[in-house]
């Protein structure tokens, strides 16, 4: 599993400098990142509270933000994450995340599986009888699907069979898109995917709730986990209510205050 982040907030500051500027209204922020900075300018705009801000700075702005559940202010910074080497399985529970989520996952109808990778259960992996079966039958169904790609796309060639199949004015690739869509029936959950994601802070804290949980499959809560670490870093005073407590197999589950923000 690798998590590459393609995007992070970014704020214009000469933008905010000119806004406060003409309202004529001196204010500074401590905060520790774009992220933590712009959410905290959209929730000052909503009772203009840059004259008089709340001692102890955007630490305490954020843990009254989190106590009074004002979360709709974290909706302003997003990120997006490219991640891979993560299974079919997976995404199948990550897209059921929709409120401030985008998602663009890799199309097994227009992408050849012939060499795709399949990934394995860490617990199976971790015995060598379970991981000999689980191998071979990842070989053979990878074998099956290149045997039923080659003879769909054999049979698609012979008009008395495509003709059922295609219209007559079909592309090569509709040949191709469609013997890959009925190949990929054999594929199981393990195989595996990429998928870009973007989300909203406030998204990110519902999915890290819900992951990181000791409730949750291994293999996303290894995904929050990793997501959660790169949000904390990136804006501490957003994610920091979190405490992780670790778990037998490596990863960890949270608990905070202050859920459903």
């Amino acid at each position: 599993m690798r998590v590459y982040v393609l995007s992070r907030p970014s704020i214009d500051t000469i933008e905010i400098k000119d806004f406060l500027d003409d309202i004529n209204m001196p204010w500074k922020s401590d905060a520790r990142s774009e992220a933590e900075l712009l959410c905290e300018l959209a929730g000052r705009i909503c009772y203009m509270s840059f004259a008089k801000p709340r001692p102890g700075g955007v630490s305490a702005y954020f843990k009254h933000i989190k106590e009074s559940g004002h979360g709709s202010v974290l909706e302003h910074a997003s990120w997006t994450f490219l991640i891979t080497g993560i299974s079919r399985s997976l995404t199948h529970e990550l897209v059921r995340h929709r409120a401030g989520f985008a998602f663009s996952q890799l199309s097994q109808r227009y992408v050849d599986e012939s060499n795709t990778e399949f990934i394995e259960p860490d617990i199976i992996a971790s015995d060598h009888e379970m991981h000999t079966i689980w191998s071979e039958t990842m070989q053979h169904i990878r074998n099956a699907y290149i045997r039923l790609y080659e003879l769909l796309e054999k049979r698609l060639q012979e008009p008395h069979f495509s003709h059922r199949w295609l219209p007559s004015n079909a592309s090569a690739t509709d040949k191709r898109k469609i013997a890959r869509q009925a190949a990929r029936s054999v594929l199981p959950n393990a195989t595996e995917t990429k998928i870009v994601v973007t989300a909203n802070a406030r998204s990110w804290r519902h999915f890290v709730e819900q992951r990181c949980s000791r409730h949750a499959d291994y293999e996303i809560r290894k995904l929050a986990n990793t997501i959660l670490d790169i949000l904390s870093e990136d804006a501490p005073h957003l994610f920091n209510d979190y405490q992780c407590v670790p778990l037998n197999d490596g990863t960890y589950e949270i608990t905070t205050n202050y859920r459903k923000v």
